[in-house]
Formats: structure tokens, C-alpha cells, sequence
């Protein structure tokens, strides 16, 4: 039970640097992720596709070309 808590712990705060880290990275360009409940979720249940999703996700929907 506690090594499935700290298992879950674990992915959610490798998630959030994950978002932050990307955020630091694309600043420059304007293109930054929020970092919030629902997004740190899908990186943490989805993990590596999840988070290229919301990188299409965001890029497709909330960039000006």
C-alpha cells in the first residue's frame, strides 16, 4: 500500500518537473504548457505520449499562425 503510494507520488511530481522544464525550454517562443491538476495528470497516467499530446494539443489549438 505505501509503495503504491509513493509509486503514485513519484510520477506526479517527475510530471510536473517535466512540464516545468519544457516551460523554461519553449519560453522563449510562447509556447508553455500550463502546469495545472488535469495536465499533470495526463503526463503522469499517459506519460510519454501523453505529454506529446498536449504539446500537439496546445501547439494546434493555441498558437497564432
Amino acid at each position: 500500500m505505501l509503495k503504491s503510494i509513493f509509486k503514485i507520488l513519484k510520477r506526479l511530481i517527475i510530471s510536473i518537473i517535466i512540464l516545468y522544464s519544457y516551460n523554461i525550454v519553449t519560453n522563449q517562443f510562447n509556447l508553455n504548457i500550463p502546469i495545472n491538476i488535469i495536465t499533470v495528470l495526463i503526463i503522469s497516467v499517459f506519460g510519454t505520449s501523453g505529454f506529446i499530446c498536449l504539446i500537439l494539443f496546445y501547439l494546434l489549438n493555441f498558437t497564432k499562425w
